[in-house]
């Protein structure tokens, strides 16, 4: 069993909630531990099921999720729906937490405010200015604890939400992780990837950058065989990262490595998020949500293979190791070679 002081690290970071139908009131925040590993077994929520899985692989855990299930709005009469984030935290845990603590409120709030029929119960509008209004309101919290705290203005988190209301599901990214579909197609379920991810690997987000910023010649830099920009980070978008986003962020007392030798007047990261949205068909058959840990071990394919494939009494903690449970839906986790980050596995079941 793991210690009681894990438990109290990973408690906070992982927060379901589900609401409205009488079977699921109050959610089940009830898991597992073997070791690191922490995982929940098969819940329900408004279109399924669902189940997940966490590791720790460094000292302080830096991410969080959320699984939200009931109404989408502040309003009495909102629609319901399901609601995933992936969160995962660089430089400390304080953004992460607070995307945990804010992101989904946001929603709802500005859901409530512009709630129309027309939009199916929700709309990439909502969900892009609940990301800018998470962004804004921690920025504002950088700036309050920047004397004290200014470590704080290095911290950051990537951002994966998936949305479920009325039949349609909504994607939206900023970062890197990843939100993949398995599909029905001629008796073989097949992986669709549903994100667009923002790390200076990939060469149509250099481009962007380059374009964004075409005065800076090193706006992003081979550092040890590793695209990053301005040398320092891989991810071109997140929530929080203020001292690429202000340059009232970059100096002392930050700390040095952190610090650009030259001031900069716009943001060279951003918090908006790519967002999709499509109508949810009876082919779909469940969700994968994972941080970029997973995604360096298994191809979408594979990923989807093992969901599909895995008995719903097995629990599977890394590929060719399977460890029985009780009445468990199939949780993956794979962690990233020790390279001492630590991530998220998700999916849920879709019903029609």
């Amino acid at each position: 069993m793991v210690s009681n002081t894990l438990m109290r690290i990973v408690a906070p970071c992982w927060k379901p909630s589900v609401e409205g139908d009488s079977s699921n009131r109050g959610g089940d925040a009830s898991g597992r531990a073997d070791g690191l590993l922490w995982y929940k077994d098969s819940g329900n929520h408004v279109n399924g099921e669902f189940s997940m899985a966490v590791i720790q692989a460094n000292n302080l855990l830096e991410d969080c999720s959320q699984l939200e299930s009931g109404p989408m709005s502040l309003l009495e009469t909102g629609p319901q729906g399901t609601f995933v984030g992936i969160y995962d935290g660089h430089g400390g845990p304080e953004a992460a937490r607070f995307v945990n603590q804010h992101l989904f409120e946001n929603i709802k709030t500005i859901h409530g405010a512009e709630f129309t029929s027309e939009t199916h119960g929700m709309s990439a509008d909502v969900i892009n200015k609940a990301f800018l209004a998470t962004e804004e309101a921690f920025l504002s919290l950088v700036q309050q604890q920047w004397q004290d705290k200014p470590q704080i203005a290095s911290v950051g988190s990537c951002c994966l939400v998936g949305i479920v209301c009325s039949g349609h599901l909504y994607i939206a990214n900023a970062g890197d992780s990843r939100a993949v579909l398995g599909r029905l197609d001629n008796k073989e379920v097949k992986a669709v990837q549903l994100s667009y991810e923002h790390n200076a690997s990939i060469e149509s987000v250099r481009e962007e950058l380059q374009s964004l910023h075409p005065d800076d010649p090193h706006i992003v830099v081979l550092k040890h065989k590793v695209w990053r920009v301005k040398g320092l980070i891989q991810i071109s978008r997140s929530i929080g990262d203020a001292y690429l986003k202000r340059a009232e962020f970059n100096r002392e007392p930050l700390l040095a490595k952190f610090r650009l030798p030259e001031s900069f007047n716009k943001p060279i990261l951003k918090a908006e998020p790519t967002i999709s949205e499509q109508k949810l068909d009876p082919e779909d058959q469940f969700l994968i949500f994972a941080s970029d840990g997973l995604w360096e071990h298994l191809n979408n394919q594979e990923a989807v293979d093992i969901v599909n494939n895995c008995p719903r009494n097995m629990v599977i903690i890394s590929p060719g190791k399977q460890t029985e449970g009780d009445s468990t839906s199939g949780v993956v986790f794979i962690s990233n070679g020790g390279a001492g980050y630590f991530s998220f596995f998700l999916y849920f079941l879709l019903e029609f």
